[in-house]
């Protein structure tokens, strides 16, 4: 019933794109909303909602969202009790509720050092060039135009900043301070002071007036990855003896060409690599060992324990689409602190004590 609920509400919302009224779902949802509400924000490309988790957790209220991918409005929906709206280069701007804050993470394929790679080597354009993704930056400047909130939170790879020889960064800071008129800052922070996982993200602060705001610093925790993992796992996220075969002479193959490529065995009592939304092939960059048995890939909870979402985040859909999704989002534990530092810094005379989630 849920299931015939969620596509009748998807279908339904698609016909009025431009009509900023969410659709309730009454089924029992995930919330992690401060008791104190410190500003309002709205949550573009909102994935599966983990920057509006890491929001709500220092006081945000969540006024609007969009996500265009159908299986993530799905666990959006399932955990929020929200569709957010589709294509968000078909919302009217001006019909977007007021808001403090906007944060997006918006598609960060063209500018990631992998997507860069594979669309040259498809002899596509990447960046800015990307007219399917790579412009999107262009739809959250009209509505930080037409809406002017007070900040906003950009969150994108680290290589945004370098892609191009640094032409695509120059266009993005020259549009946010000298086009729309913010002060702005930014940070690469690696998600592994608080999870067990090395992942590298800027994130690009801005606001309206000029604010004494600072990055936090944050505490390195030493997160460990068997901490994460689930006692008793299903044996068919083993890998079969013709995969892990290939695996190893594909690794062998690049290492005597000197190249890094290969998979990666994770050390439990370390960190793992970078979880990507391409995981769902072959679990190659991050393999946990076993005693007597072939290695085996993360299941979507530890994926989503990787990323730092409480265990009451529900996950709807199938492993392929679970692992493309948690490979699409955002670290919640460093957003929290990246959204407290905003919060705290628009409103500075109203600092609640939020204890932050550690994993």
């Amino acid at each position: 019933m849920q299931n015939y609920s969620f596509l009748l509400k998807l279908a339904l919302l698609d016909l009025r794109l431009a009509r900023p009224k969410f659709l309730k779902n009454t089924s029992s949802v995930i919330h992690s909303e401060s008791a104190t509400t410190l500003f309002t924000f709205i949550d573009l490309f909102a994935g599966i909602g983990g920057t509006r988790l890491a929001f709500e957790k220092v006081g945000g209220r969540c006024v609007f969202s969009s996500e265009i991918d159908k299986y993530a409005r799905k666990t959006y929906f399932t955990n929020f009790g929200e569709v957010p709206f589709g294509d968000i280069r078909k919302i009217n701007e001006y019909e977007i509720p007021e808001h403090e804050v906007l944060v997006a993470g918006f598609p960060c394929q063209p500018f990631s050092i992998s997507g860069v790679s594979k669309f040259n080597s498809l002899s596509r354009p990447h960046g800015f060039l990307d007219q399917t993704k790579g412009t999107l930056f262009f739809d959250i400047a009209r509505i930080l135009r037409a809406k002017r909130p007070k900040a906003f939170l950009l969150e994108n790879v680290k290589n945004l900043k370098h892609h191009d020889g640094g032409n695509t960064y120059r266009v993005i800071r020259e549009t946010l301070e000298n086009d729309l008129s913010y002060y702005v800052y930014d940070c690469v922070i690696d998600a592994r002071l608080v999870v067990p996982q090395h992942r590298e993200r800027i994130f690009i602060v801005g606001f309206k007036e000029k604010l004494p705001f600072e990055f936090p610093e944050i505490e390195d925790v030493k997160p460990r990855l068997e901490t994460i993992l689930e006692g008793v796992v299903d044996p068919k996220y083993t890998i079969s003896d013709h995969m892990w075969d290939y695996l190893r002479k594909y690794a062998a193959k690049h290492r005597e060409k000197g190249h890094g490529f290969g998979y990666g065995l994770a050390n439990l009592k370390g960190v793992t690599r970078t979880l990507s939304a391409r995981y769902f092939k072959d679990g190659s960059e991050i393999l946990v060992p076993q005693e007597g048995k072939n290695p085996r890939r993360l299941t979507p909870r530890e994926c989503s324990r990787l990323m730092g979402f409480p265990q009451s985040f529900q996950i709807p859909v199938s492993d392929t689409q679970a692992y493309k999704q948690f490979g699409n989002s955002v670290v919640v534990p460093i957003v929290e602190r990246v959204a407290k530092a905003i919060g705290e810094c628009l409103h500075e005379e109203t600092k609640p004590e939020i204890q932050l989630s550690q994993v």
